[in-house]
């Protein structure tokens, strides 16, 4: 009978590995560069790594890893910009990150982003391929690629990875929180290493992405509006040619792990530094509407986002003054609300699938003057939140429940502070049409504004 100690040693081994489980192993760099599997002609240039790729084989203590270090130039053009314009304008604009983060988040600035052998998660799912950029002081934007060249390098991987985020001050990904981060870290658990990024700032565009530049009609469609494939073409004005659909990359990289032929891996490995790219240019884009204020913004959308930064960050004022802006731009023609200016310079939603339909115009506007309103309700300034309500019930189309609760602010403000009662009863009846929920407490204030009423009116006859 084995003990538990070996019962243990033995899960943890991957299959077919004989010896010590993988958290005992120390990787060495081949002794050629070149895959494990036979089979693949060894004469063949595809067959090594460092031409095919243009990397090299990094060695830290006893263990090696494969790492791509690729620089873009800062006059290198991304969309209708440079490298170097977005990497300044990131720099002027980072410290807005904690506002858009919602948490303390500061330079070094590291974006990250994984390839993977499948979306499932959990211990099966391995992080083939760990890619992170950032921007150097001269402009430029670099990227260093981290490849599993076999899956008994994965200890080695990770570390390197790990040597890598211990230089950032922050992380930022692509819906990193919900699956890259989880990924990573089941991958360190297993290792028993310690995960660096869990102590991180860590700022996810995904949310805020949605939060700015979600389409809802198009989503309605079946279609996604914020994939970063989307942003960058219909955002950033920037269009990808020859690029790899996200569904194939596992099979390139099985294909590889099984003949060594690194050839299919340069798709991927170009796909994921375009990834990188596009999110560092998002990241600016968002971090300078921050710091630029309502004014840049070139739709509704962004505004009402910007407005609810603002609002969370304890901006009062800058968040009104937001709100506003989302206001007018309901009202402004379709050619107005499709550019934005950023530094001067015209930064056009070029594709006219980014001009916003009617009803959505009214739900941004309808969401817009709540915010108004409810901000000018904390401020005390009931006048002004009355003013906003009545807008909302001015809105062609406006929902039931949001009519609803715009009704039941106005009989509150007309029964106790205006002490119209007449048009406080009027609000509460509208209110009651809508058939919701708050039906018992709207017919408690009817009755009670009805006996306000006839106790008034009782008073003006014994005058």
């Amino acid at each position: 009978m084995s003990s538990l100690a070996d019962r243990i040693r033995g899960v943890l081994q991957t299959p077919g590995q004989k010896g010590p489980g993988l958290h005992q192993l120390e990787v060495r760099e081949p002794a050629t560069p070149e895959p494990v599997v036979s089979g693949f002609s060894r004469t063949d240039p595809g067959n090594n790594l460092k031409s095919v790729l243009g990397g090299e084989w990094r060695r830290h203590d006893s263990a090696s890893c494969f790492v791509v270090e690729t620089r873009r130039e800062p006059s290198s053009a991304y969309g209708g910009e440079t490298v170097g314009v977005l990497a300044s304008r990131f720099a002027e604009a980072a410290a807005g990150a904690s506002l858009v983060a919602g948490s303390p988040a500061s330079s070094p600035f590291v974006f990250f982003d994984l390839e993977t052998t499948g979306l499932s998660g959990g211990a099966g799912t391995y992080a083939f391929l760990f890619g992170c950029g950032s921007f150097e002081d001269d402009g430029a934007f670099v990227t260093r690629q981290y490849l599993l060249v076999r899956f008994d390098d994965e200890r080695a991987l990770l570390a390197s990875v790990g040597r890598e985020l211990a230089r950032a001050g922050a992380l930022v990904s692509f819906n990193g929180k919900s699956f890259d981060a989880p990924v990573l870290e089941t991958r360190y658990l297993y290792h028993r290493l310690e995960w660096m990024g869990g102590g991180l700032p860590h700022l996810d565009m995904l949310p805020v992405a949605r939060r700015f530049w979600k389409r809802d009609d198009v989503a309605a469609a079946g279609e996604s509006s914020c994939s970063l494939v989307a942003l960058e073409q219909k955002l950033l004005g920037a269009r990808r040619q020859g690029d790899v659909p996200g569904f194939e990359i596992p099979s390139r990289y099985f294909h590889f792990v099984r003949t060594g032929d690194a050839r299919p891996l340069r798709a991927v490995f170009e796909h994921n530094r375009r990834d990188l790219l596009s999110l560092a240019a998002l990241t600016a884009r968002a971090l300078h509407l921050v710091r630029s204020g309502p004014e840049a913004t070139g739709d509704p959308r962004e505004a009402l986002a910007l407005g609810h930064v603002y609002d969370r960050a304890g901006l009062a004022v800058r968040a009104r003054d937001a709100y506003l802006r989302a206001v007018s731009l309901t009202g402004a023609s379709t050619a107005q609300a499709g550019a934005a200016t950023l530094h001067g310079a015209s930064m056009a939603f070029t594709d006219t699938s980014m001009v916003l339909s009617d009803a959505s115009m009214a739900s941004l506007r309808i969401a817009a003057l709540r915010a108004l309103a409810l901000a000018s309700r904390r401020s005390r300034a009931y006048g002004e939140a009355a003013g906003y309500w009545r807008q909302i019930l001015d809105v062609r189309g406006c929902p039931s429940h949001v009519g609803c609760e715009a009704s039941e602010a106005l009989a509150i403000h007309h029964e106790h502070r205006v002490r119209d009662l007449a048009a406080a009863k009027a609000f509460a009846l509208r209110s009651l049409e809508s058939g919701t929920h708050w039906n018992e407490a709207v017919r408690y204030r009817l009755a009670r504004i009805e006996r306000k009423m006839s106790a008034s009116d009782r008073g003006a006859l014994l005058d």
